[in-house]
């Protein structure tokens, strides 16, 4: 009895994309990862949170929203198709790791791993509607989106590095100190959702449940690791130039330094202005594109070694049959 292959084998000995399609494809799942992240916030600052009344329909007797639902229907059911959306990116990130050649289970396993995230998320935004916008469920969403970016960035970093065991490129301590500022805006974010549990803006137009937290308080425990971060930031960016470090990863502080201003600006204009929506909205775009820079420069920290060569064998069992010259195996291919 033959053997019976999967569809992704199927796949993969018909198609071999090429390493930059991979990148491409990995870097497009960071991106709608940041889309979700500010889409989702977009709907709970319209107060569109309960614009679909369930889950996973959007009312007891439609799958989507009613005419009677008006524009807050649309935004919650808009933001529900993007997971969708969501899905095809990752799946075909997904697939195009899984048919290059030779195959890296790595990468592949990231990919599920941001595909489980999706559905875990998905689920965790039903739970959302059907507490009524309980705070501490809402942060929890915000923050499997999180986790989802981070998952979704280390695949893209993956994507353009080998698989040899990561070698520091800079002395342990100032990877220690890369790792503490991974911690501590980590942090930073874990009590920003803390802040929006508090805050005025919970997503619904009725009376929501908040976290019994005085916002004020919270809001200044914030902005003490936001100096904490940047603290962090200073010191870090000192300690590469003291080890003479690659261009590469203070190239990518600067990026940081950047973002962590942009967010800055955004996060006193907010204060100031009275909460406002749309700079709420930006200050959600800059949490996550301070995020991803943090994650970038602990990750220039280390080296893996070049990708590894295009397996010529595996690229025969695609289904190429001409005969070509042997190219001399990589000592990386595994």
């Amino acid at each position: 009895m033959p053997n019976t292959l999967n569809p992704l084998e199927l796949i993969a000995r018909r198609w071999q994309p090429s390493a930059a399609f991979v990148r491409r494809a990995a870097l497009a799942t960071v991106v709608m990862a940041v889309i979700i992240v500010v889409t989702g916030g977009a709907v709970r600052l319209s107060q569109s949170g309960l614009g679909c009344s369930t889950w996973p329909k959007c009312t007891p007797d439609s799958l989507t929203p009613t005419a009677a639902m008006g524009i807050n229907g649309l935004i919650e059911f808009g933001n529900r198709m993007l997971t969708y959306v969501l899905c095809a990116v990752v799946g075909l990130f997904i697939i195009a790791a899984r048919a290059r050649h030779p195959r890296r289970r790595s990468l592949t396993r990231l990919g599920w791993a941001q595909f489980w995230l999706v559905m875990s998320n998905a689920v965790i935004g039903g739970i959302t509607v059907l507490t009524g916008l309980n705070p501490y469920i809402v942060s929890s969403h915000f923050l499997a989106a999180t986790a989802l970016l981070t998952v979704a960035v280390l695949s893209w970093k993956r994507a353009s590095e080998g698989d040899e065991e990561p070698r520091g490129l800079v002395p342990r301590p100032a990877r220690q100190l890369a790792w503490l500022l991974v911690a501590a805006t980590g942090a930073l974010t874990v009590i920003g959702t803390v802040v929006t549990g508090t805050g005025p803006h919970a997503g619904d137009a009725k009376k929501v449940h908040r976290i019994p937290l005085d916002w004020q308080e919270i809001t200044q425990l914030h902005v003490d690791f936001v100096y904490i971060v940047v603290g962090l930031s200073v010191a870090l960016w000192f300690t590469l130039r003291a080890v003479k470090a690659p261009a590469a990863p203070r190239r990518m502080l600067l990026e940081l330094f950047a973002c962590i201003a942009f967010q800055g600006v955004i996060g006193y204009v907010q204060y100031f202005m009275g909460l406002p929506e749309i700079v709420i909205g930006l200050h959600m775009l800059g949490s996550a594109l301070v995020w991803i820079c943090v994650l970038r420069v602990r990750l220039s920290l280390r080296d893996r070694g070049p990708l590894p060569e295009e397996d010529p064998v595996g690229s025969a069992a695609s289904g190429e049959q001409e005969a070509a010259e042997p190219q001399p195996a990589s000592a990386l291919s595994r």
